[in-house]
């Protein structure tokens, strides 16, 4: 399953997006909480027709 992340300024607009795999979403929401960034996470539809 793959996820966008939205990196998030202090307004709460979003500043950065990038698409992850599941096992890589951990390492990105530890390294956020390490270092203050704020988040939005979500599900990428499945577009499999």
């Amino acid at each position: 399953m793959r996820f966008e992340i939205f990196r998030l300024d202090e307004a709460g607009v979003a500043t950065d997006t990038l698409i992850a795999e599941a096992d890589a979403v951990r390492s990105i929401v530890d390294h956020a909480a390490a270092t203050g960034e704020r988040l939005y996470i979500r599900p990428v539809p499945n577009t499999t027709s």
